[in-house]
């Protein structure tokens, strides 16, 4: 029997008790994962008590970088965060049976990777204790008020709004499993499942409600994400900075968000199907759909650097073609090629069936994929802001310890997240997997002369 097989074989309760119980008990590995994601944020933390005490003189900025690695950062995560949302909410209106097995783990990852971007802009203001006040918009004796022509502050309500949406998103998907896990414990555990699960009872009137209410939402995030990527590119396209000031950024940005976004969820789920022992309902097939998409985006995305360099030769303007013909020959052209080799040549590989049914070689490329994209971002970001239009303004910069253990702690803070939620609510949908298995059949009827009142 076929493993789609023995998933259609199943009843409810089997969904039930098969997931949830791999829940209570998952692989040891799991633990190892979450200590070593503890280990990668208290280095995080440490950095942080070190910059809130010394300040900024930590850092490796000078100029005239100012925006290195905490903005890098920032954008990659914000990435990651928008692509979660917009893969479930795409696959879910266009009705891909697939999504059901994949969309918890992309919904999860948008809450937690836009937790981990928000730290970098508080971070960067140095004691945020005493600049993020600055930041509202409100009325003080010093008659400061918010320039709201500035794409920074569009990306505070670019994100928050975007936040909002993706957690009622993620958190109406997970109130009937939430029930499903109130109704199988007991004590202070019940209390607090029956609590997040509103009183959940699975009528016909609450799931009609939950139905429309979840569509609406997924018909709201889709343009939403989109609008709001596009707001996160604007912050360089809208300068005249050679290198950012190009019209392409938007759809550019987004297909590179929906890249990294389906491989890190392919990053996320095949350890996660291990540990949890859920092989029986992330199919092979739900991985190969997550690896056709990221080819699609990764052709997408290719032809974006293309087109880049492209516009950059025949707009004329020498400062822009300088700029990026430096790029691929001068002093950044490792993370250049590295980001060409991560997020164009290798996911070539997924046209052969072969490399997309071997998961080790396929998780090896996802990886790649995700290491190319934060290239990609450091590559926009510090070799555009090293050099503008005064050579005498010109310089150089390079990563030191401390950006680097602060990308660690980003990861940490991310997975350690991730991690917890596994333990905690499950990583496939229940509703949504028993709303597409097959319904029971009907009774068979009883014989001539039987009892038509009973059965």
């Amino acid at each position: 029997m076929s493993d789609d097989a023995k998933l259609w074989s199943k009843t409810i309760s089997d969904v039930n008790e098969e997931v949830l119980v791999n829940l209570e008990t998952p692989h040891p590995a799991y633990y190892i994962a979450l200590g070593g994601a503890v280990f990668a944020l208290l280095i995080g933390i440490l950095f942080v008590c070190l910059h809130f005490t010394f300040g900024l003189g930590l850092w490796n900025f000078h100029p005239p970088v100012y925006w290195a690695v905490d903005i890098t950062n920032f954008v990659f995560w914000v990435g990651i965060g928008h692509a979660g949302t917009l893969i479930s909410a795409i696959l879910f209106l266009f009705r891909a049976k697939w999504r059901n097995s994949v969309n918890r783990s992309a919904e999860a990852m948008t809450i937690f990777a836009v937790i981990s971007a928000a730290v970098f802009p508080l971070i960067h203001m140095g004691r945020p204790w005493h600049g993020a006040i600055w930041a509202l918009p409100l009325p003080n004796t010093n008659n400061l008020w918010i320039n709201f022509r500035s794409p920074l502050v569009w990306d505070v309500f670019a994100i928050s709004t975007y936040f909002t949406t993706s957690l009622l998103f993620w958190y109406m998907g997970l109130v009937p499993d939430l029930a499903s896990i109130r109704d199988r414990v007991t004590g202070f555990k019940r209390l607090v499942y029956g609590f997040m699960s509103f009183g959940w009872r699975g009528t016909a009137k609450q799931w009609w409600h939950y139905e429309a209410g979840y569509g609406f939402l997924a018909a709201l995030a889709t343009p939403l994400v989109l609008s709001v990527h596009s707001v996160v590119s604007w912050d360089f396209a809208m300068s005249i900075q050679p290198g950012w000031h190009t019209t392409i950024f938007p759809p550019y940005f987004v297909a590179g968000a929906i890249l990294s976004g389906c491989a890190m969820v392919y990053n996320l789920l095949v350890p996660v199907r291990y540990m949890f022992k859920l092989e029986k309902f992330i199919l092979p097939e739900h991985l190969e759909s997550c690896l056709r998409l990221t080819l699609l985006t990764s052709t997408i995305v290719f032809y974006a650097y293309s087109l880049e360099f492209f516009v950059a030769w025949y707009s004329g303007n020498p400062y822009e073609w300088a700029l990026f013909a430096k790029r691929a020959t001068g002093p950044y052209a490792f993370y250049f090629w590295v980001m060409m080799a991560c997020n164009c040549w290798f996911p070539l590989a997924f046209w052969s069936k072969k490399v997309r049914e071997n998961i080790v070689l396929s998780y090896v490329i996802c990886f790649a994929v995700n290491i190319g994209m934060w290239f990609e971002r450091y590559n926009i970001i510090v070799s555009s802001l090293v050099e503008d239009f005064i050579p005498a303004r010109w310089g150089h910069f390079e990563p030191g310890l401390w950006e680097v253990v602060i990308t660690v702690g980003s990861f940490g803070l991310f997975m350690t997240f991730y991690l917890v939620f596994c333990k905690f609510f499950p990583i496939v949908s229940l509703s949504e997997i028993k709303l597409i298995m097959p319904k029971p059949m009907s009774p068979k009827p009883l014989k001539a002369g039987g009892d038509h009142h009973h059965g």
